[in-house]
């Protein structure tokens, strides 16, 4: 018998859903699922007395839509949760408004055959429930992102750095916050954050809707310019490129590196090659290690590297990493960073 199972409460309207996830996480002898409700007024009966680890969290139910009932959770009794969602337009800005709010992963569902497709990503599903299990979670007070205000900071008069982050788990929280804090006057952005492709395009949407910055997805022969956030899209490399003063994206194919596609290794390394010393590299929450080897190289090419902190990190695998391979000349907290960026880049 497995001590200190991770217990897990299942929120879907759909019965079928319910009684699939449950079968998938009750095979696996660490995870124990100790109860299912069909809409979060049920579920808010439940928590006090079942005290789940981790929480499935479906987006579109009766009564009480999963965003309202994530926003409260998070205000009076966090608790990590993974959601469920449908790969559709709409599906997409759903769950990247629940990463906003503090869930820690999602679990694409499928759009076509979903009890096959919920089987099929059996797998997918316990590793991030057991992800989540470890997870920190903070009570949130803002609703939402601050809207985009007047600039209020100077203009930067250096104009060939560039910024490249890389991040994972718990990192469109803290990638908006960090967007979101930078003005118009702030060095050409490039980013890779973990994700499938349908929601690369709707999280640079909505971060330029939040933001003072120009947000989109990357292409090929994107110019890395002032002003401006690139976003990797998901399931393609994507790495910067020089021509004289112009640094431009090239995005691409190719094997997995480290598991994922889009890889921040792939990003930081060429960051090093063509940027060098001209280059911020910021490493920010996320499972597993991609990144730490190309940060190495950022610095060894003269790059200032940030790694965030454990405390506001809601999994400290990457910036660990980092930090573990002398590649990060500064450690600093997700609110600290913003400021970091701008002072370096004035100097």
């Amino acid at each position: 018998m497995v001590q200190n199972r991770i217990k897990v409460l299942i929120i879907d309207d759909s019965a079928v859903i319910r009684h699939l996830l449950t079968e998938i996480l009750n095979d696996s002898d660490d995870i124990e699922v100790v109860g299912t409700a069909q809409d979060p007024v049920f579920a808010l009966k439940k928590i006090s007395s079942l005290r789940p680890d981790v929480i499935t969290l479906d987006v579109e139910m009766p009564r009480m839509d999963g965003l309202t009932f994530l926003e409260e959770l998070m205000k009076t009794d966090p608790v990590p949760v993974v959601m469920v969602s449908a790969l559709t337009r709409k599906g997409c800005e759903t769950t990247l408004r629940a990463l906003e709010l503090g869930a820690i992963d999602y679990v694409p569902k499928p759009g076509i055959d979903v009890s096959k497709g919920i089987v099929d990503l059996g797998e997918e599903i316990v590793r991030k429930v057991r992800i989540a299990a470890k997870a920190k979670v903070r009570h949130r007070f803002r609703s939402r992102p601050p809207a985009p205000g007047p600039r209020t900071e100077p203009v930067i008069s250096t104009t060939d750095k560039i910024v490249a982050i890389g991040a994972s788990t718990g990192g469109t929280q803290a990638i908006t916050e960090i967007i979101t804090a930078l003005p118009e006057s702030t060095p050409g952005i490039v980013i890779v954050q973990h994700m499938p492709p349908q929601f690369t395009r709707s999280f640079a949407e909505r971060l330029n809707s939040l933001s003072r910055l120009d947000v989109k997805e990357a292409g090929s022969g994107d110019r890395v310019l002032r002003g401006t956030v690139l976003i990797a899209p998901g399931n393609e490399h994507t790495a910067i490129k020089r021509n004289g003063a112009m640094y431009y994206t090239e995005v691409r194919g190719g094997p997995r590196v480290n598991y994922v596609r889009p890889s921040v290794d792939v990003l930081f390394s060429s960051v090093a090659r063509y940027a060098g010393k001209n280059a911020i590299g910021v490493i920010l929450t996320g499972m597993g290690e991609d990144g730490a080897r190309g940060m190495l190289e950022m610095k060894n090419a003269g790059a200032f590297t940030i790694a965030q902190d454990e405390t506001s990190s809601v999994v400290f695998g990457m910036p660990k990493k980092a930090i573990e391979m002398n590649a990060v000349d500064r450690v600093a907290s997700l609110e600290e960073i913003p400021d970091i960026i701008l002072r370096h880049v004035r100097t």
